[in-house]
């Protein structure tokens, strides 16, 4: 294999420490949730064999179409036949550029069936952007979508194939044809039964710079659908609103977690809040995870029964967290809880429990949703763990973490702690059965000597009546240090920064009002596969400008 990870990965998993934060499960789940799906009990042993359960029950809903996942497994199988055809094989690389569709599940469980390996490419993308993601993976193939958005994916794909040697193959896919059909050149192979074989990359999701391709196996894979299914209660029977992209890792993880569970995906191409809304009410939905922004936008629709939804998570971007849980709650018995993860460790590495208390239960973090996957919380300064209450960076090692940055040696190296744990970047504060997200590192501000977390601000802020959006960075001003300044989105036109301030000064201790208040129609924002993320560099670069810093 020419990916030189295996060594890491052993190292990562057979490392021990002591000080660790083991999960908690939660009291209210049924005992089969608490049956989390160790190493040595994988229920499969080659990765296609998650769809080999219950094979009359639907896989996947798409445009009106329903397949059983028979349906799917065969359509795998053919998939894999023709990819051996033109020459693919163990440790190669593919590259998908589809939208949500059968198709991608087709290509994704017959590459997994090979040992190929999966790049997801973000439909969002332009050839520039494209061209660095098959350039980085050195992919062998490019499946496309013959049209979608009215994107031209055949010129942007002859435009990758002159510019990178790698790359021999182009598939073109109609996404609204359900299933491709190989039928005319199968050929008879045998499955590689293993699930130590790397999978499926993610693309980082960082506001700057190049994305880099975190890289997973099929194991850890195949243990996280298992354990996800089993900690958020899906059975059987039910469905996943899958709103997200199957692209990024947050719509992957719930889709792969409802297959693995013999639930069906509704898969939607393109999130619209009424579309997806009008879709829980057709197919009697009873899960879906998002983000606290895409929730917002199925709840502010009218028309249609939200009825059968019984579980949600979600992460925060957009400060709506404790707006949507409450509404959630009250309005449509509809249990929302926060979730943490990223492309690294993958999403739902931790969430929140139905017992939690409901002010706690909207924040990011949680426990881990297995007892495989263990977390600690360090000083940044001193790399020493910190007491229960305190603040420090997250650090994760278990099952769920990647093997490392696809062709990207040095990043991998940077990634991790000398003895084998995978350095998050995130601010959190250690909690007793887990922790609680704060923020990035480079986000936090040091206030009056005082390290606060910017959206304890936020959520304040939202709790005025006229305040429907807020943001807040800081910027180092000379002599002074770290200055708070809040961007504010208001339904009211009157609404005053002098009297936005007056608010903080009464609600919240002295040293975090913010120095400004900018109102703002809009946030700057950039997609992501996980949902819109707000540019906190733009925001920074904005706020440095009312500053004349």
């Amino acid at each position: 294999m020419r990916f030189a990870y295996k060594t890491l990965w052993k190292a990562i998993m057979l490392k021990k420490t002591s000080a660790v934060i083991e999960p908690v499960l939660p009291r209210t789940l049924s005992p089969f949730a608490h049956d989390t799906i160790s190493t040595t009990d994988l229920p499969i042993q080659a990765f296609t064999e998650l769809l080999a359960h219950h094979p009359g029950l639907p896989a996947c809903h798409f445009g009106g179409l329903s397949l059983s996942r028979a349906e799917l497994s065969a359509g795998a199988a053919s998939s894999a036949s023709y990819l051996i055809s033109l020459g693919f094989a163990a440790g190669d690389v593919l590259a998908v550029w589809l939208p949500d569709s059968p198709a991608w599940l087709q290509l994704f469980f017959a590459a997994a069936s090979m040992g190929v390996i999966v790049v997801p490419i973000s439909t969002r993308y332009k050839v520039a952007e494209a061209n660095h993601v098959i350039e980085l993976s050195r992919a062998k193939g490019l499946v496309i979508a013959t049209a979608f958005l009215d994107y031209d994916y055949q010129g942007a794909a002859a435009s990758l194939k002159s510019n990178n040697s790698t790359l021999e193959h182009i598939l073109s896919v109609d996404i609204n044809a359900g299933l491709i059909n190989y039928e005319a050149v199968v050929n008879s192979f045998e499955s590689i039964a293993s699930t130590q074989l790397p999978l499926i990359t993610f693309s980082t999701s960082g506001t700057t710079g190049h994305p880099k391709l975190a890289l997973h196996t099929q194991m850890g894979i195949a243990k996280h659908a298992l354990n996800v299914a089993r900690a958020l209660e899906v059975r059987p029977g039910d469905v996943m609103l899958c709103a997200l992209p199957l692209y990024g890792v947050l719509g992957f993880v719930q889709a792969l977690a409802a297959l693995a569970a013999g639930a069906a995906c509704v898969l939607m191409p393109v999130f619209k809040g009424e579309e997806a809304a009008q879709a829980i009410e057709r197919y009697g939905v009873t899960h879906s995870f998002g983000s606290d922004g895409l929730f917002e936008r199925i709840f502010d629709t009218t028309d249609y029964s939200l009825s059968s939804w019984r579980r949600g998570g979600f992460t925060e971007f957009a400060g709506l967290g404790q707006k949507i849980c409450k509404k959630a709650e009250q309005d449509l018995n509809l249990l929302l809880t926060g979730l943490y993860g990223m492309s690294e460790c993958l999403a739902i590495a931790a969430t929140r429990y139905p017992h939690d208390d409901p002010q706690v239960r909207a924040l990011g973090g949680g426990s881990p949703v297995s007892t495989e996957i263990r977390i600690r919380v360090v000083d940044s300064d001193s790399g020493l763990e910190v007491a229960e209450g305190n603040q420090g960076e997250l650090q994760i090692t278990g099952y769920n973490i990647m093997t490392g940055y696809l062709n990207n040696d040095t990043a991998t190296a940077d990634a991790f702690t000398p003895d084998g744990w995978f350095k998050t970047g995130d601010l959190v504060r250690r909690t007793v059965d887990g922790f609680i997200y704060l923020a990035r590192l480079n986000d936090g501000m040091r206030l009056g000597g005082y390290l606060v977390d910017p959206s304890e601000i936020e959520r304040f802020l939202i709790q005025h009546e006229s305040v429907i959006g807020a943001q807040v960075v800081s910027v180092k001003k000379p002599g002074t240090g770290d200055v708070a300044v809040a961007f504010v989105r208001s339904i009211d036109a009157q609404l005053s920064e002098t009297e936005l301030l007056t608010y903080c000064k009464a609600g919240i201790a002295n040293y975090k009002v913010p120095k400004r208040i900018v109102f703002v129609d809009e946030f700057p924002e950039k997609p992501g596969p996980n949902g819109v993320k707000i540019l906190k560099t733009k925001l920074r670069e904005m706020a440095a400008s009312e500053l004349s810093v």
